[in-house]
């Protein structure tokens, strides 16, 4: 197949995904405004509707290991795409992410992101807000879930370097839950920008968990290595060389 069909087909899906998005939400606005559950199952509805249509309309298969956490977990996460996002949330039970204020003013998404719990963060006020941050997941964990926060603070494309940040450390320490590491390599045929999407076998990995306990800076250094070692096994998996990269 030439990359130019590859192109109109990804062109096609994209438009298709955010109409949908916008079709699910208004359908289940009235369940979504009145119950958490109704906003839980149209964001499922979505994540599993739009892997099926990946797969039917680009050739992107999803395919999750490792042991899904069910409990109170802090889920520490590779990021690539958007792809590694629904992937994340359609496995576990009840996903309440780390997220860039800015969403909330996203048409539906926002809206959604509230209700299911998500916790914005102002990533430009660096210590401030990470101590709103520790305040606000606090809070929120007064109903159970799983908390995804990116360790890296954006998405990252493969093969590329970025340090991982304090926050998760923090999350770590301060509610006392094990962290569960995800490495990824979907970002090899859904990159974080541009419209080409190429087909393959996407897959999210979740890794054993890191008991509660370990001292901040010893487990910043395993959450990297084990989320970066196993993400680029999982790249080079499908043919991509992420050493290659410059």
């Amino acid at each position: 197949m030439s990359q130019g069909f590859q192109w109109i087909r990804s062109l096609i899906f994209m438009i298709v995904i955010y109409v949908w998005m916008l079709i699910l939400g208004i359908v289940y606005l009235p369940y979504a405004i009145f119950t958490k559950q109704g906003a839980l199952r149209a964001c499922k509805t979505y994540a599993r509707s739009t892997m099926w249509l990946a797969r039917w309309m680009v050739g992107i298969r999803c395919e999750v290991r490792g042991t899904v956490p069910t409990g109170e977990v802090v889920i520490g996460a590779k990021h690539q795409s958007f792809l590694d996002i629904i992937m994340i949330f359609d496995a576990i039970p009840h996903g309440k992410f780390i997220m860039k204020r800015e969403l909330l003013w996203t048409p539906v998404i926002g809206m959604y992101a509230r209700r299911l719990g998500c916790i914005p963060v102002n990533r430009g006020k660096k210590g401030a807000a990470v101590a709103k941050m520790v305040k606000d997941v606090a809070k929120e964990f007064a109903e159970p879930g799983q908390l995804v926060i990116y360790p890296q603070g954006t998405r990252v494309a493969p093969g590329v370097s970025k340090p991982y940040k304090v926050g998760t450390a923090i999350l770590y320490s301060g509610l006392g839950f094990p962290c569960v590491p995800v490495a990824t390599n979907a970002g090899v045929f859904w990159p974080r920008s541009g419209i080409l999407r190429k087909p393959g076998l996407a897959i999210v990995d979740f890794l054993n968990p890191i008991e509660p306990g370990v001292e901040r800076d010893a487990f910043l250094n395993r959450l990297e290595n084990v989320i970066e070692t196993r993400s680029n096994a999982l790249m080079k998996e499908v043919g991509f060389d992420p050493d290659g990269v410059h």
